[in-house]
């Protein structure tokens, strides 16, 4: 089932335009970050229960994704986070499709074996992980088939 609420913007100005100029597009515009695509990661937050609109790497393989809470290797995880920790189901669009997806947080060799894949995808990942004294998490994501 597709998320329900109210949609609170986010309070980073470019992330705001850019996931909601890729939402009036239907992802036909505003869907690259730094000449790479994006995806535009939709969750309930953690505290508040509203609707927020995140605007991440794409990370693809087998119609299953990646969400890379690298926050620019900063030291302490994205507000996003905690809300896909509190709320695992999310929807996610890529592109002009949107679907339901369940998150789960990777460990172990399936998170090294994503982890490459993002890092393929999209190559500073691994310099934000050489910023910080924190595991960079990594989420999988996988389409809920009602």
């Amino acid at each position: 089932m597709p998320l329900e609420g109210e949609y609170e913007p986010s309070t980073s100005d470019w992330a705001r335009k850019q996931a909601e100029a890729f939402e009036a597009s239907n992802g036909e515009t505003s869907n690259t970050l730094r000449g790479m695509p994006i995806i535009v990661l939709t969750t309930l937050g953690a505290k508040s229960g509203k609707l927020r609109k995140t605007a991440l790497m794409r990370v693809e393989h087998d119609g299953e994704y990646a969400a890379v809470a690298s926050l620019g290797g900063a030291p302490k995880h994205p507000v996003w986070y905690w809300n896909v920790k509190k709320h695992p189901h999310v929807e996610l669009q890529d592109g002009t499709e949107k679907h339901d997806y369940e998150a789960r947080e990777l460990e172990g060799d399936e998170r090294r074996i994503w982890w490459e894949r993002a890092v393929e995808a999209y190559p500073p990942y691994a310099d934000y992980q050489t910023k910080t004294d924190r595991l960079i998490p990594v989420f999988l994501l996988t389409r809920v088939v009602l």
